[in-house]
């Protein structure tokens, strides 16, 4: 056997190695990690046949005893399972499945697996995923917030989002309703790319109504990622698991709207434990699910209310870094589109502005009470023309029922 093909072979066969140790029962992230290590480490003390010396990482995995793998720390029906060679099935299977699907995955040793993520206490073994996978690599931002947004949240979501990924950052979200998926829809505004990490397999899109949102992020150059295998259902548990992804892969953590138990709060501490930047967006006292923004930015987190705010805090080289970029395409960061909170871009015609003072960023305002209000100020006619008008120019936004909210 040539060096290149037994280099090529022992290559192939580490990546089969850890989707097989991913598919064994009783095996996760940590103990996956520390089961190669000790095979490799068994490898380079010459305590393997001199014929099986290139396979000495994750292919040791096809070529150690049950005794070695249970010295490696499997458990006893880890260890069967894959020295009886049903791993090893497994994986092939699933790498065939895969493929078929127009997927990709990627390990821990590949050059593609996001490499701010190995500095986490538990990184996943193997990452599924469908789209571009070079994206993994790229700065990114995670959002994150409620599944329940108020108008205002959700606005400030897309906005932020939409901002950011001007910007080149990439937009990183677990594409659940509310907060996440407009996230995700503010970055595709922008042209921008977007990676939602999942808590199901790649082919199981889970709420079922954002599978129009998945293949759109996929088709535009952005990417869809997990951990777990095709197939994986949404059980509850697989979600809090999911957040360490999500702030792991991102330089920093905009949270928008969140209640005190929820699943913001949790990605929000991870962030923290993995000394990420924590970013939030202040929200109405007396909505409940302001409590976790406003709570993090009493405990030290960037109050943020444009991009600016983030994008003057990033780490030096990753702003020079997209910087670097954009002034390549001919752009700059201060000539992309400043939406702000407070303030408009041009003046709008009288008959707009009367009506956009009437409605609010925190609340919807149904048609019926928006005419009866400006009886006397504007005609029914001016009043829908303005509301067209602002809504194609992305000032507001109709919501089920004719109720309006405003967006910045």
């Amino acid at each position: 056997m040539s060096g290149n093909v037994a280099t090529e072979t022992a290559n192939e066969l580490g990546r089969l190695g850890w989707i097989a140790l991913m598919l064994t029962p009783e095996m996760g992230p940590t103990r996956i990690g520390r089961a190669i290590q000790r095979l490799a480490v068994d490898s380079a003390r010459g305590d393997v046949n001199e014929a099986m010396r290139p396979f000495s990482g994750a292919e040791r995995v096809f070529t150690a005893s049950l005794t070695e793998l249970e010295a490696a720390g499997m458990p006893a029906r880890a260890a069967q399972f894959v020295a009886d060679g049903r791993a090893h099935t497994a994986a092939e299977d699933e790498v065939k499945r895969v493929t078929e699907a127009g997927g990709f995955f990627v390990t821990r040793e590949d050059e593609d697996y996001p490499e701010r993520l190995l500095h986490i206490y538990d990184p996943p073994a193997v990452l599924w995923g469908r789209g571009n996978s070079k994206l993994l690599n790229r700065p990114g931002i995670a959002v994150v917030g409620t599944r329940h947004p108020s108008p205002y949240g959700a606005g400030m979501a897309e906005m932020l989002a939409r901002d950011l990924a001007n910007r080149r950052l990439t937009i990183l979200s677990g594409m659940a309703r509310g907060i996440d998926s407009a996230a995700h829809k503010g970055a595709l505004e922008a042209g921008g790319k977007t990676v939602a990490v999942w808590g199901t397999g790649i082919d199981v899109v889970y709420p079922k109504e954002n599978k129009k949102l998945a293949e759109q992020i996929v088709a535009t150059g952005g990417a869809i990622l997990s951990e777990y295998p095709l197939g994986t259902f949404p059980a509850p548990q697989n979600f809090p698991l999911r957040n360490r992804i999500l702030s792991g892969m991102s330089v920093g953590v905009l949270v928008i709207e969140g209640g005190e138990y929820s699943g913001t709060r949790i990605t929000a501490r991870c962030a923290m434990e993995q000394n990420r930047d924590v970013y939030a967006v202040p929200g109405n006292v007396t909505n409940k699910n302001a409590w976790g923004p406003n709570t993090l930015i009493k405990q030290g987190a960037r109050l943020t209310a444009t991009w600016e705010d983030i994008w003057e805090d990033l780490p030096r080289q990753v702003r020079l870094q997209l910087e670097d970029e954009m002034e390549a395409a001919g752009q700059g960061a201060s000539k992309q589109g400043n939406a702000s909170l407070f303030e408009d871009d041009k003046p709008l015609p009288e008959h707009e502005r009367l009506l956009l003072e009437r409605l609010k960023r925190d609340e919807t305002v149904q048609l019926d009470q928006l005419i009866e209000g400006m009886e006397g100020t504007l005609g029914s006619a001016e009043i829908f023309t303005a509301l067209f008008e602002l809504e194609m120019a992305g000032r507001i936004k109709q919501m089920p029922g004719k109720n309006y909210v405003r967006c910045f």
